[in-house]
């Protein structure tokens, strides 16, 4: 008997739905089984928790029972979490990008029985409008269509299949040199904003690893453009709407131009990679909100967004009560009932408070206007007081999956975050996370699962999850010397070179060889609001090889470059960090601190590395440098007449060592 099934997922965003009348599946051989058995289409819905307009179709139709019905008549109903199977997203969201169509979510896709695409779009009114047709009269042609017009089913399958097949091909090589990384940066600079940040037009979107490719080229070039680009953008979404100026923690992006709407959902990913670049342009600037928006993302993610233990949670919602940002906003009224007067007028001038509203009725605090400079220390009694009031509303729901991508570069950016500030506590959280992956999310394989939700860790990894996690075990490994992380990150090297690796073409595929229920394997170069899994790949081969001497890593990164490098000249904006990867292979830095972790001199040695604004570069502490491997560029170093010593190690040679500190972060400020 026909029923929904999803109350016996873990996945919040699957639970969402537990209760539709809609006679969900969850993913699986027993719903494509069904498809077989009942000869029905597959109509498959793609979302995730945090996501508004997943919510909005929800209410309107996923809940209906007339359109329930006429799903459940037609269509095998299979609902699938985006973040549990980026694979399957992936895979889908390019099949409706070869039908003309942009993508997103809700992914609405119709699948023949053996799950090949062959029509789908995202989100369906349930009612015409906004120029949509209405879902029911979706529903109606498309199980019309294909009952009674297989071959235009079987022609739209067999092209889009071929067209698929054709984007997981490598494009292949070509030469590339320092000149073609910088130009690229410089080419990108016509996309930025320069009077709000971001790049131009809405909506905007943080692109974290599009601007710290371009910080990094600027401490390369000392291109004050390349600069200005990373650190206006940096002002506006720190000052802006976009920033819970209360709790701390980015949101996903704006839906205008200038920061002030965002789309409410607050992401793991997003925090993640704004915490590392951050903590990057801070050392470089110094700036004080740089700094405070640090410490506070830091002190919101330790607060609100543990899961499973230790590890960190996944998402945040948009909406609470039914209504997007309600959560987070203000009126005018609100705020005078909780602050005096005089501190609720200059709280309202500095965070943009307006008698009606500056966003549909309601205030979203922020400090993008001409009164929004200075400091608001003197407000911190208000902003807790705030605070406190906000924590009693009914809250975003909160997604508590432990995503393994994620939280690797949350770990990461911690990690360096905690080096940078002498964060000890820091430190530890990042450890404690990297334990909780490590001890839950090993399958008995021995491979890393993807996801943990209650418990539960199910879901294969895929390339992202590799890729992240040897960054974070190298991330580890650079700030405690532990051995421990960087045999982790060699391990799963090896497991996703054995399982990944597309022998035929080069590069690495997303889902792992022996995944049976993806029609076609994808193989992701293009960076999106996460950098491609074959870049982070790329650097993170590289990185160890820089932390190992092995030139086993630098061959495979190599390997990873040529697959796709001939892609860009057209691709460049959306393809540094594959360029990223490059330049550390090709103007490789490494700082060896030789001595006992303890010694004064060498933890000296190691905060004025800490200190300095580098491009990428790797740090590599060592009691004895015999100890190192005798392909290492450091093998054999000493100590200086018994002291601590420094060596800067420029691709196979390194100088003469340095035993003072200042001096130290003089020869690293050096172009």
């Amino acid at each position: 008997m026909s029923h929904n099934r999803l109350a016996a997922e873990t996945s919040p965003y699957l639970l969402q739905h537990a209760h539709n009348p809609v006679h969900w599946w969850a993913w699986g051989p027993d719903a494509l089984a069904e498809a077989k058995a009942s000869n029905k289409p597959i109509l498959l819905s793609v979302g995730y928790s945090a996501c508004h307009w997943c919510h909005v179709m929800a209410h309107e139709s996923f809940e209906d029972a007339g359109i329930a019905g006429l799903m459940n008549h037609l269509f095998v109903n299979i609902k699938v979490d985006r973040e549990e199977r980026p694979d399957l997203d992936a895979l889908y969201q390019n099949a409706l990008a070869l039908m003309g169509q942009h993508g997103g979510w809700p992914l609405t896709m119709f699948l023949t029985p053996d799950a090949e695409a062959f029509w789908g779009g995202t989100y369906f009114p349930a009612t015409p409008r906004y120029g949509r047709a209405a879902f029911p009269d979706v529903l109606e042609g498309i199980a019309n269509t294909f009952h009674k017009d297989p071959e235009k089913i079987g022609h739209n399958v067999e092209r889009i299949r071929d067209a698929l097949e054709q984007m997981a091909r490598s494009p292949g090589p070509m030469n590339l040199d320092m000149e073609v990384v910088e130009l690229g940066a410089t080419q990108c600079l016509r996309l930025i904003d320069f009077e709000d940040g971001g790049t131009v037009g809405a909506p905007k979107f943080p692109q974290p690893g599009l601007f710290r490719f371009l910080w990094h080229s600027y401490l390369r070039t000392g291109n004050s453009s390349l600069k200005d680009a990373v650190t206006v953008t940096l002002d506006h979404i720190c000052q802006g709407g976009i920033y819970d100026h209360l709790g701390g923690g980015f949101m996903r992006y704006s839906t205008d131009d200038v920061w002030l709407v965002p789309h409410f959902e607050k992401m793991l990913y997003d925090n993640a990679q704004l915490l590392s670049l951050l903590t990057r342009v801070w050392k470089h600037t110094g700036s004080p909100l740089y700094r405070t928006r640090i410490f506070e993302t830091v002190g919101w993610l330790l607060r609100d967004m543990t899961a499973e233990g230790g590890a960190f949670a996944a998402a945040l919602d948009a909406d609470s009560e039914g209504e997007e940002g309600l959560f987070y906003t203000w009126t005018a009224e609100e705020l005078s009932a909780l602050l005096d007067t005089e501190t609720a007028t200059r709280f309202g001038r500095l965070y943009g408070v307006q008698a009606h509203g500056n966003w549909e009725g309601r205030n979203i605090l922020h400090r993008n206007h001409k009164h929004g400079g200075g400091d608001d220390g003197t407000l911190a009694e208000a902003k807790a007081a705030l605070l406190a009031e906000r924590d009693k509303r009914v809250w975003p729901g909160r997604d508590g999956k432990v995503l393994a991508d994620w939280n690797a570069m949350m770990i990461a950016a911690l990690a360096e975050a905690a080096l940078a500030f002498d964060r000890p506590d820091w430190l530890a959280a990042a450890e404690h996370a990297f334990e909780i992956i490590v001890d839950k999310m090993t399958r008995p394989d021995g491979r890393p699962a993807h996801s943990l939700c209650q418990g539960r860790a199910e879901t294969a990894a895929v390339l992202d999850d590799y890729a992240w996690l040897i960054l974070a075990a190298l991330a580890l490994y650079e700030t405690t010397t532990g051995p421990e992380y960087l045999d982790r990150a060699m391990a799963w090297a090896e497991q996703v070179h054995a399982h990944h690796w597309d022998k035929d073409g080069g590069g690495y595929f997303l889902s792992a060889e022996d995944a049976t229920d993806v029609v076609v394997r994808t193989k992701p170069a293009f960076d999106s609001a996460v950098p491609s899994g074959n870049g982070m790949m790329a650097e993170a081969l590289a990185r160890l090889w820089l932390a190992t001497g092995d030139e086993t890593w630098r061959d495979r990164a190599s390997a990873v470059i040529d697959a796709f490098a001939a892609a860009l000249p057209e691709q460049i904006p959306h393809m540094t960090s594959l360029l990223e990867a490059f330049a550390i292979l090709a103007e490789p830095l490494q700082v060896v601190i030789v001595g006992k972790l303890d010694d004064r001199n060498g933890l000296a040695l190691l905060r004025a590395y800490a200190a300095t604004p580098l491009p990428p570069a790797s740090l590599l502490r060592v009691e004895d440098g015999t100890t190192l491997p005798a392909g290492h560029p450091a093998h054999g170093k000493p100590l200086v007449e018994g002291r601590a010593a420094a060596y800067i190690c420029r691709g196979s040679t390194c100088r003469a060592p340095v035993t003072d500190s200042e001096r130290l972060a003089a020869l690293l400020s050096e172009k």
